[in-house]
């Protein structure tokens, strides 16, 4: 999923978006971002469940379109499972629905956290 967002944002020439999902997946992986070690928790939802929502953005970075997603997923025992989206395969339903704004907006790396985040100050 996070590299079919990029590729629609690739082909559209897509600056800057916002959009939501929700649906099935047959498996996903999830990070939690540790601020302390400035690296990914990673949880993996290796069985079917519900995407009880997905929300993200699309700005760019280093002059290419960057996805950033949150997503949370229903394993079939009611348990959610959430954070960032780093992998996910979708199936046999999913909607998605996309706003794409005019004005460009950029991110950097932060070198405090390692993380990138939007410097509204870039133009390029």
């Amino acid at each position: 999923m996070t590299s079919g967002i990029a590729e629609f944002a690739q082909k559209y020439n897509v600056k800057n978006a916002h959009y939501t999902a929700f649906g099935d997946a047959t498996s996903a992986k999830l990070g939690w971002y540790d601020k302390d070690h400035k690296m990914f928790k990673l949880t993996n939802v290796s069985e079917p469940s519900e995407v009880t929502t997905m929300t993200g953005d699309i700005t760019l970075y280093n002059g290419k379109p960057f996805a950033h997603s949150h997503i949370s997923v229903a394993t079939s025992d009611g348990i959610c499972h959430g954070g960032h989206l780093l992998e996910l395969i979708v199936g046999p339903t999913f909607e998605f629905y996309i706003t794409v704004e005019s004005t460009p907006v950029y991110k950097r790396v932060s070198p405090e956290f390692n993380a990138l985040v939007v410097d509204l100050s870039l133009e390029k």
